[in-house]
């Protein structure tokens, strides 16, 4: 099961839509001239159904099998979004808008399930139905959990739905995914503390709220060295902490932002709850107030075992025998995805970009050499998903 020859000579072809989608980023649900393209080739590939509109700017396109559909029905998801950074890598096809850039190649991803869309339209080598999802604002905005409000999973009846994401680092040619937990529950939190200002030469009249903050900061790092089991994950980070306007005034006020990552609901529980009880504790303890404003944003991503196990044998059919990382170690950023494999049994996995820089980073470009076997592992997915009737 190699890369399909029709992909490899579609590479160039699919190649330029991903240069086109990376010259014209859009963030969030902006994803209006993307979502655009996406639908007109759909609708040139001869997709049975196109449908816009869901989730705010997502697309749906379904292809029927030779047996005209009848059957099991699995859906393959792709995001479209782009990031609010300003790219750098001086490519030809660089961002054309300011301050906006594809930097964690979701236009390969698109390109990449257009590609497989176009295969399958002109073969339908499979019976039953594939659901090509083409979803805006992954980067932050819940895009999957918006087209799962607008009936994704009801109004096309998917019974098991995939997703897949490049991973620098990792050669073009390898694939790697695990069972359960992926990637973290990704949450926000926001910290006040409220002291009492003062001249800075006086620092008894006062109630020092930068004191109170630093305790804070160094308190909430016990909530993964002391609190959660060694063997379980999580991460609390402090990013923003923000006091003052002057060398020789104790500001009235502290301000602080961060994230919490955590890959069980169990944990992520006890975050929450040791963050309440050391912020009120701390600011208690001197004199302050302190108020926390603790968001939850997406779930863990969970990969289905039967599904991951599947997943990786499509892959390894691709890629070749020891291709295809079958435990790698979940990773602590977190995936829309999520909300999806909560709805429906599935898996999500990564395909190697090999030697490029980071995600989110600004010298970062989606690897064209990935193109073929990505939209080739959604192909022979399918296929191997709903075989035709002998």
């Amino acid at each position: 099961m190699p890369i399909v020859n029709r992909l490899a000579d579609l590479a160039d072809e699919i190649t330029a839509w991903r240069r086109d989608f990376h010259e014209n980023p859009e963030i969030l649900y902006e994803t209006v001239r993307t979502a655009g393209k996406v639908a007109e080739l759909l609708t040139s590939f001869g997709v049975d159904e196109v449908a816009t509109g869901i989730g705010k700017t997502g697309v749906v396109g379904v292809i029927k099998g030779r047996n005209g559909g009848t059957g099991r029905t699995i859906g393959l998801r792709a995001d479209m979004d782009a990031l609010p950074i300003e790219e750098i890598t001086g490519k030809p096809y660089a961002s054309k808008i300011p301050g906006k850039m594809h930097a964690c190649g979701h236009d390969g991803h698109t390109a990449m399930l257009l590609g497989a869309a176009k295969y399958l339209a002109e073969t339908r080598n499979f019976d039953g139905s594939v659901v090509v999802i083409f979803q805006p604002a992954e980067e932050g905005g819940a895009g999957a959990k918006a087209m799962i409000d607008d009936g994704l999973m009801t109004r096309w009846p998917i019974e098991e739905v995939y997703g897949m994401h490049n991973f620098p680092g990792m050669p073009v040619g390898e694939f790697a995914i695990c069972k359960g937990p992926i990637m973290a529950a990704t949450d926000e939190f926001k910290i006040t503390v409220t002291g009492r200002g003062g001249h800075a030469a006086k620092p008894h009249e006062t109630v020092d709220p930068i004191v109170v903050g630093s305790n804070i900061v160094n308190a909430l790092q016990t909530i993964a060295s002391r609190n959660a089991n060694p063997l379980d994950s999580v991460v609390v980070s402090v990013t923003v902490f923000k006091a003052g306007n002057a060398y020789n005034v104790i500001p009235q006020e502290v301000f602080m932002q961060g994230t919490v990552r955590t890959l069980s609901p169990d944990m992520r529980d006890l975050a929450e709850d040791r963050m309440r009880k050391i912020v009120q504790s701390v600011a208690d303890a001197f004199d302050a107030k302190a108020n926390l404003e603790f968001n939850r944003g997406y779930p863990v991503t969970a990969n289905h075992d039967a599904q991951t196990d599947f997943a990786a044998e499509v892959a390894e059919g691709i890629a070749g025998k020891g291709k295809v990382i079958r435990d790698i170690d979940p990773m602590m950023g977190g995936e829309d995805f999520s909300y999806m494999l909560e709805e429906r049994p599935g898996a999500f996995i990564f395909a190697g970009n090999g030697d490029s820089a980071g995600l989110h980073h600004p010298a970062y470009d989606f690897n064209d050499d990935l193109i073929p076997l990505g939209s080739s592992y959604w192909v022979k997915l399918v296929e191997t998903a709903l075989p035709t009737a002998a």
